[in-house]
């Protein structure tokens, strides 16, 4: 930025720049240190929201399959920007995350639709299909559908985990031929190398987590195998005892890949990461219990000047608990709400006074804001 320039007169791009060399840190909230600490309470400590009812949307992805989307608008859609977010591995449009960043963009004007994937959100009855990781084409589907049909002129995408994956993935599928509303993706803790994250799940501090994801996927299984007769073989399900099991006996099996190997390649974004070519987002913590990052994807994402790669040494596995302020209590709620919050960043910095201390949430909206 030259002498005569304004922060506002900036383009995004500048301002986006400027946040690689700047970024908020993340200070874990007391007694909250640790990978398995934090990841454990974000999904123990339950949290009290305040959102306006969206609009329930099914969404045609592809012939004979819906996905179910909450919307939520401003009063003008069309010039807001609007933000799809995926969430994570057996989770839905009701995960805390998801709800967390929907009221914090909410408050800062913009649009959010929360995407359930495939089953996901209690739609399990829609199809007699499952999903997968791969499934950048299904949010493609929901983004061209809101450009098309609520005029949408600017766009972004936000993924968690599994989510973070999928979003990634389609970003650098679409590389600088997606549509012209595409401004900016973000990811948390994206589970961007799935065959290294697979067996990292496996080791034997990880097995709660594991254990959990295959009473979960199991579960499905046999709710799939209940609505759709014939359909799926809950006898296949036999002698699974990890994630690259069931990966390599149902998902592989039942999606349209090889095995295993063949779908944890085809699937994860670190083979398009580098053609990226929008403003991106990723934050991951150095302390995740069972999300990897390979040397070489680290080097696709570092040789990419459009991504910011932030990595914390706290964090655990899409947690980022930290310290609330003293008035976080006071839900975003309202546009004017998100605008005093910027007249108190602008006087004390990064700090929010209404900061309600999750971190990766906060950093969203604020990367985005610049779209």
């Amino acid at each position: 930025m030259d002498d005569s320039q304004t922060p506002e007169d900036q383009s995004p791009a500048q301002k986006v720049d400027q946040r690689k060399d700047n970024p908020r840190p993340f200070t874990p909230r007391r007694w909250l240190r640790g990978g398995h600490v934090q990841t454990i309470a974000s999904f123990l400590i339950r949290r009290r929201f305040r959102l306006p009812e969206p609009e329930e949307r099914f969404i045609d992805v592809e012939p004979g399959v819906r996905v179910l989307c909450h919307c939520h608008w401003q009063a003008d859609r069309a010039n807001a920007l609007t933000v799809i977010i995926v969430h994570g591995l057996e989770g839905s449009s009701d995960s805390q995350y998801m709800l967390g960043v929907t009221e914090k963009a909410l408050a800062a004007g913009m649009n959010v639709i929360r995407y359930n994937q495939r089953n996901c959100g209690g739609t399990d009855a829609l199809a007699p299909v499952l999903y997968h990781s791969g499934l950048s084409t299904d949010v493609a589907a929901v983004a061209h559908d809101v450009i098309a049909r609520d005029g949408v002129t600017r766009l972004a995408l936000a993924g968690f985990s599994m989510g973070g994956n999928i979003v990634l993935k389609l970003a650098g599928e679409w590389g600088s031929g997606g549509p012209t509303q595409f401004r900016a993706v973000v990811a948390v803790c994206p589970a961007i190398d799935l065959s290294t994250s697979s067996d990292a799940l496996h080791q034997r501090a990880n097995r709660l987590y594991e254990k959990y994801f295959l009473w979960a996927l199991r579960r499905r299984m046999l709710q799939k195998a209940r609505l759709f007769p014939g359909q799926f073989d809950v006898s296949r399900l036999r002698g699974i005892q990890s994630l690259r099991d069931f990966d390599d006996k149902i998902t592989a099996f039942y999606c349209g890949f090889t095995g295993v190997d063949d779908y944890y390649h085809r699937a994860s974004a670190a083979q398009v990461v580098q053609r990226i070519a929008v403003p991106t987002l990723i934050m991951y913590a150095a302390n995740d219990p069972f999300i990897r990052i390979t040397p070489e994807t680290r080097r696709k994402i570092a040789s990419n000047p459009n991504i910011t790669f932030v990595e914390t040494e706290d964090g655990g596995h899409c947690a980022f608990v930290g310290a609330p302020s003293r008035n976080s209590f006071e839900p975003y709620t309202s546009e004017a709400h998100a605008k005093t919050a910027d007249k108190d960043r602008d006087k004390d910095g990064d700090k929010n006074s209404n900061d309600d201390g999750y971190w990766a949430e906060q950093e969203i909206v604020s990367f985005l804001r610049n779209f």
